[in-house]
């Protein structure tokens, strides 16, 4: 793990009002990961967790503050910018794995890489290679539809991660599946510990929690140490 950092926050909040009130969800929180660093958010229902994932990633706007992705602040570009730097520097795995039933894993794995413009080949050559190493070798020319849920969530994973990016941000990426399955899926993980990409995991999955390098409780609006 490295001391650069590849995911900052300064002053992030985020605030919801309604006709009679100000819900503040997010207060001023701070939050640096480091290039490597595998770093679980973990805290109550309703606390804040998904909202917070989302402005790390970009796909919501902060009220107050910034979040900076690989030394690049998501603010400061347009909506067209945002889009192709969530392509090249960020991946995103959520509860459901968001596979497009009419593409084959090996399709869907590359489909990141071919529209931040990599050659069929090339695109293709990089997912395969990320479908073998989590263990679906065997499954390249499968649609989600011949998978189960705890392969599915593989190729998710192996999607996040085709073009190399320097985060990749994870909701609760065991929440749908049973016990074993997710211990498979926690398992695949473990295989990538050699990668320079950050992982930042919102979970309630105490195994989860348990593996990564540091744990964040989300209280208050705020992050603290476990």
């Amino acid at each position: 793990m490295s001391d650069r950092a590849v995911l900052e926050a300064v002053e992030l909040g985020k605030t919801y009002r309604d006709a009679r009130r100000e819900i503040v969800v997010l207060d001023g929180l701070a939050l640096s990961v480091a290039a490597g660093e595998w770093l679980a958010i973990v805290g109550a229902s309703g606390a804040g967790k998904s909202t917070l994932l989302n402005l790390l990633g970009g796909l919501d706007t902060p009220s107050t503050g910034e979040v900076s992705v690989a030394g690049q602040s998501l603010s400061r570009m347009s909506e067209n910018e945002r889009s192709q730097w969530r392509n090249q520097r960020l991946g995103f795995v959520f509860q459901m794995h968001h596979l497009l039933p009419e593409f084959t894993a090996l399709e869907s794995v590359a489909m990141p890489a071919r529209i931040g413009g990599a050659p069929k080949q090339e695109a293709e050559a990089k997912a395969k290679a990320l479908l073998e190493q989590l263990g679906l070798a065997e499954r390249l020319s499968h649609r989600p539809a011949a998978l189960s849920g705890g392969e599915r969530q593989r190729v998710a994973i192996a999607r996040a991660l085709v073009n190399e990016p320097a985060c990749v941000l994870m909701d609760e990426p065991t929440g749908n599946l049973d016990p074993d399955t997710a211990e498979q899926v926690l398992a695949a993980m473990s295989e990538l510990r050699d990668r320079d990409t950050a992982f930042v995991v919102v979970t309630h999955d105490p195994a989860i929690a348990q593996r990564m390098d540091r744990q964040l409780t989300l209280a208050n609006g705020r992050l603290e140490a476990r």
